[in-house]
């Protein structure tokens, strides 16, 4: 049970606050005072699991009426209003039982990580399933933090954090209730608090704009980026939907090249593979890509007529066949023929070009050159078509 929600479980850097916040345009002060009252302390519990709580009430309304509400009900899973049973020290066992109900239902009905974040806001959060977010979330505490600022932008309360309006950040988290905690009245102790605390050394630079220029510190290009950077982005890409499979190991290989060309080609930025401070901003704003299913599905001759690339393996592959299997034909037959007087008479001038050579060798040779040229083309037509149904490739 530790091992099963356990990932790197990298712990939020001073430095990851202020380059955070700058992404909405706030200072670290005001998250800090975010952070002290919604934030659970730290993102990870003792087994370096993110932080959950499991809801049943919650579970119970998104699994709706129906054969599996009855059994989580009957399993003790499921309630039809909060309070109704306490919470176990840990809810983990319980989750691992809901999730033997229904996987992303029971993900999306418990709060998660640094800030709590419901699974039920994952897309809001900026992750395509809930399974994305909680994968994201057992990486690192800046992947919390990200989120939650990017659901302070999604609830359009970005503004209020800016302005200070502690009870709009309060109702808008925690629901009409929040007087009942003083949760508004604790941020805004909070924040008086951080301000005469001196902040982490951040000098974002006036020429790109505090935004971009908080990532000043990323290198700019795939190949040089540090590990770090590239899981995260890696983490980012897959939560996004920009690629489904491929493990996250702070590689730049072909898959990663292929994602980002993708989301830098849907988000208006400049055509490339690199690591740069627009395409990390980009991903902080990005929400949830949408394919239309005939470019997601489209089949290879459709592709062929709208990807150069493709038609000119699918070419290659034709005429890796139409010259091969005659050649590999002839190979196999050629001892045979040797034997048939009529038939050497015609094969013995072809097979003297190759001098000293016997004939055989020679057109296995020509058979095995236009085998390997149909592999080759086979591999690039299904890389053109993967990268044209990603949108990597238009």
């Amino acid at each position: 049970m530790d091992t099963l929600f356990k990932g790197a479980a990298v712990r939020l850097k001073d430095i990851d606050i202020p380059r955070i916040g700058a992404e909405i345009g706030v200072g670290e002060d005001e998250l800090h005072a975010f952070m002290d009252v919604e934030a659970a302390g730290s993102g990870f519990d003792g087994a370096g699991r993110p932080k959950m709580l499991f809801e049943p009430h919650v579970f119970y309304r998104l699994l709706g009426k129906g054969a599996k509400r009855d059994a989580a009900v009957k399993a003790g899973l499921a309630y039809p209003k909060w309070g109704m049973k306490p919470y176990p020290k840990d809810s983990y066992p319980r989750l691992v039982k809901a999730m033997a109900v229904d996987e992303a239902t029971a993900l999306m009905a418990a709060s998660w990580g640094l800030t709590q974040i419901l699974g039920e806001n994952h897309r809001d959060a900026g992750y395509t399933s809930p399974q994305a977010l909680v994968t994201a979330f057992m990486a690192s505490e800046a992947n919390h933090l990200e989120a939650t600022v990017r659901l302070l932008v999604a609830w359009k309360v970005d503004d209020d954090l800016r302005a200070h309006r502690w009870p709009v950040i309060a109702r808008t988290w925690n629901g009409p209730g929040y007087k009942q905690n003083l949760y508004d009245t604790k941020m805004a102790a909070a924040f008086a608090k951080w301000q005469k605390i001196r902040d982490t050394p951040f000098a974002p630079s006036a020429a790109v704009g505090p935004a971009v220029a908080a990532l000043s510190a990323t290198i700019d290009t795939a190949a040089s980026a540090d590990k770090d950077t590239i899981e995260r982005v890696q983490l980012q890409l897959k939560g996004l939907g920009y690629t489904e499979v491929g493990s996250v190991d702070g590689k730049v290989g072909t898959m990663t090249a292929t994602a980002i060309r993708a989301f830098r080609a849907e988000n208006g930025l400049p055509a490339a593979d690199v690591i740069d401070d627009e395409l990390l901003l980009a991903l902080q704003k990005a929400k949830p890509r949408q394919i239309a299913p005939e470019r997601s599905n489209a089949p290879a001759d459709v592709v062929r007529d709208k990807v150069p690339e493709v038609k000119a393996n699918w070419l290659s592959k034709v005429g890796g066949y139409i010259f091969g299997i005659p050649a590999a034909i002839g190979a196999l037959v050629k001892p045979t023929l040797d034997n048939i007087p009529a038939a050497k008479e015609y094969i013995d001038p072809l097979t003297s070009i190759a001098s000293d050579v016997p004939g055989w060798v020679w057109l296995a040779g020509v058979a095995g050159i236009a085998g390997a040229l149909v592999l080759v083309a086979r591999h690039g037509e299904q890389k053109g078509v993967e990268a044209f149904q990603t949108g990597a490739r238009r």
